[in-house]
């Protein structure tokens, strides 16, 4: 398959997944903001790794914990969600992770702001 495909399909499932994370995550947990950050197809189509990113309050990793174990559980239902919505040869297995570059992003940002330099 040609990088261009690739790069589409994987932008493609980004943004179906993303739509797809409004019925199956938000009611469970209404309390966080789940985001698909990227994903990365296999190049024979067969599985994809899907980066996901957690904001809300409190601890971090225990929001993490929650959210992948949500979606792992609703892996099998999106997976047949996606082959409804999208025709492909193999609807890829969706495999699962945590993604830290957001949050890493926020820290950085507040460690500048606690810095106060002047413009």
């Amino acid at each position: 398959m040609s990088v261009a495909r690739t790069t589409r399909l994987n932008a493609l499932l980004q943004r179906e997944l993303g739509d797809l994370l409004k019925v199956y995550v938000t009611p469970a947990l209404p309390e966080l903001l789940v985001t698909i950050t990227e994903v990365k197809v296999a190049p024979n189509l067969r599985d994809a790794i899907v980066f996901f990113s957690v904001y809300g309050d409190g601890d971090e990793e225990r929001n993490q914990d929650k959210a992948m174990r949500l979606l792992q559980e609703k892996r099998v239902a999106m997976q047949k969600a996606l082959a409804s919505q999208i025709v492909l040869k193999y609807t890829p297995v969706l495999r699962f992770k945590y993604d830290p570059t957001p949050a890493k992003a926020d820290r950085v940002m507040e460690i500048l702001a606690e810095l106060d330099l002047p413009e």
